[in-house]
Parts: C-alpha cells; sequence; structure tokens
C-alpha cells in the first residue's frame, strides 16, 4: 500500500550529532587562541564548562526529567563550549558550574529539551552569571600571549570597556586592529581571535551547517550602524572597524545568533532577525551602561523568532493575501 506523509521529503547523511560534531572542530581554532592568549587557566575553565554541562544534562534526564541519556547527541557539550567561550580565564570554577546548571536546566531540558528551546542555552547560561556576578564577569586577565603556563592575576580593560570610558573628541590607548585581529587583548576566552573564529565560520559554511546570512547581516549592520556614526563625528567611539573586531560580536554572529532552535526558518526572517540583533547590539554598546551588547541583543530577538516566522510564512499556491 501507498504510504503517505507530510512535507518535507527530504533524505540527508546529517544527523544531529554529526552537526554537532561540526561546531565543536569549528570552535577548536578559538579555543587554541584562547588558551594561547591566556595560558592554562583558560583551557580549564572551557574543560569545565563542558564537563559541567554533560553533567548536569546526564542527572538531570535521569533523575529529574526522566529521559533518557541525551548527552550522546553532543549538544550538551557545545552549550558547555560556547558558555566557557563566554567567560573570563579567572572566572572561579565553582561559579562555572551555576553558569552550567542555568544553561541547561531552564534554559533547555524545562522547554522540552533540544530543538523546543527558545533562547539559547549558553548565552542564557552567561547572563545569569553576569548577573549574578558582575565583579567576577567583568575580570579581564592581562593577555600574555604563547605564556601558557602564566598565572598571573593582573587585569587590563577590553577595547570596548576603553571606548566605553572614553570622553568625546579625546585619545585612546586602543590595541592595534592587528592585535584585535588575532585575539591579543583583553575579553573572554573564546571571543578574541578573530582570525580563529573565522577559520570556524568557514569550515561551518564549507560542511554547509549554518547559512552565511546571519553572521553576514548582522555583523554588517553593527558595522553600518557605527560607520555612519563616525563618518558624522569622527569620534573613535564609533569606530566599526573596533565594534567588529571586538567584544563578543563575531562569537555570537557565527556561532550563537545561527541556532537552529532560536534563529528563523525563512531567508526572509532570517534577514530580519540578523539586522535587529545587530541594531540591539550597537544601540546597547553605544547607548547603555555596559560596553557589550551581543548576549543581550540575540536573547531579545530569541524572544520574537516565533513572531518573524509568522510574520514571513510563505503562502501558499492559490492562497489570496
Amino acid at each position: 500500500m501507498l504510504k503517505i506523509t507530510t512535507a518535507p521529503h527530504l533524505q540527508t547523511s546529517q544527523d544531529i550529532r554529526g552537526i554537532m560534531r561540526d561546531v565543536l572542530i569549528a570552535l577548536l581554532p578559538a579555543a587554541a587562541a584562547g588558551v594561547l592568549v591566556f595560558g592554562i587557566n583558560a583551557l580549564v575553565v572551557v574543560l569545565t564548562s563542558v564537563a559541567a554541562c554533560a553533567a548536569v544534562e546526564y542527572a538531570a534526564n535521569r533523575w529529574w526529567f526522566k529521559k533518557g541519556n541525551t548527552v550522546t547527541d553532543l549538544s550538551a557539550l557545545v552549550t558547555g563550549m560556547l558558555l566557557g567561550f563566554n567567560l573570563p580565564s579567572s572566572m572561579p570554577l565553582w561559579m562555572i558550574l551555576i553558569g552550567a546548571f542555568a544553561a541547561i536546566v531552564p534554559a533547555k531540558l524545562c522547554y522540552g529539551g533540544l530543538g523546543k528551546n527558545i533562547f539559547n542555552p549558553a548565552l542564557v547560561g552567561r547572563v545569569f552569571l553576569f548577573i549574578s556576578f558582575p565583579v567576577q564577569m567583568t575580570h579581564w586577565p592581562i593577555p600574555q600571549f604563547m605564556h601558557i603556563f602564566n598565572f598571573d592575576a593582573q587585569t587590563a580593560a577590553t577595547p570596548l570597556n576603553i571606548l566605553k570610558h572614553l570622553k568625546q573628541g579625546s585619545q585612546a590607548v586602543l590595541p592595534s586592529i592587528s592585535d584585535m585581529f588575532l585575539g591579543n587583548t583583553g575579553g573572554c576566552i573564546g571571543e578574541v581571535s578573530v582570525l580563529a573564529l573565522l577559520f570556524g565560520f568557514g569550515w561551518l559554511l564549507w560542511r554547509r551547517i549554518i547559512s552565511w546570512r546571519i553572521p553576514i547581516f548582522y555583523v554588517g549592520t553593527v558595522f553600518a550602524v557605527t560607520g555612519v556614526l563616525w563618518l558624522i563625528t569622527g569620534d573613535i567611539r564609533y569606530h566599526p572597524v573596533i565594534h567588529v573586531f571586538s567584544g563578543g560580536l563575531m562569537l555570537g554572529a557565527i556561532f550563537m545568533a545561527t541556532d537552529y532552535a532560536t534563529s528563523p526558518m525563512t531567508m526572509r526572517g532570517q534577514l530580519i532577525f540578523a539586522v535587529g540583533c545587530g541594531i540591539l547590539t550597537a544601540v546597547i554598546r553605544l547607548c547603555g551602561t555596559y560596553p557589550e551588547g551581543v548576549s543581550f541583543a540575540i536573547l531579545i530577538m530569541n524572544a520574537f523568532v516565533p513572531l518573524i516566522d509568522k510574520f514571513v510564512e510563505p503562502r501558499y499556491y492559490g492562497q489570496r493575501r
């Protein structure tokens, strides 16, 4: 007998585990760069975050939600990696455990698990830690490039922190563009090296894991907004290249704004989502008291994804507008 099923009728060799494995591979260059810049402490933070997220998901599914073992799909490891990337290398380990719990249980499992969550789990964990422990989350160790076993606790301001505290017309002692591109600046572990993140971006595009639309339009919107203000005022606080190369913009645009479950499904929807993320990031950075706006911008736009999908829902053939 003929079996009829609903569309789409697609066959692919990709599965969840394979997709997550490719994302983990794409994150490796940024992880290596973080260790080269911040030393062994960065590796300890990232590994602790990965292990904590995997352990929390396994324990919660087994003893709380009474589900099977979902750690084998590798999504918890991706969440742990991204959470670790969004932390300073000086983060106390016990705080990382709290962030892992916030990222896995309320942000993911309480919604039903992978694919059903509304907000990006890693960003929920990061924002929860920032609200709960703002001092530790804004403690930026001085970059010690190639000094892997350096345990110096001295701190330095990030480029966005320097820009935020500048007065109009004043001069800033900022890292060079090349330092920001390579990663020799203060910041979170996985966000400092634009070059390493671009290697990961290239891998994801080659493997067809993500589309170029959200990252390009997200970064392009931030560049356009800050660039217009820079051309009008000439103020270095609005320099578009500095805003693109500093902070978590590249990390967020490539690895977190493109999350399947929390981003729109259509091309038009992805364009609206990316532009919204870019505008919110620029507004928070330039007008808010907090120098960074990527995490908040993506989470705010995550909440609008169902409305965006409904607004750009394709019209069926023959259906009147």
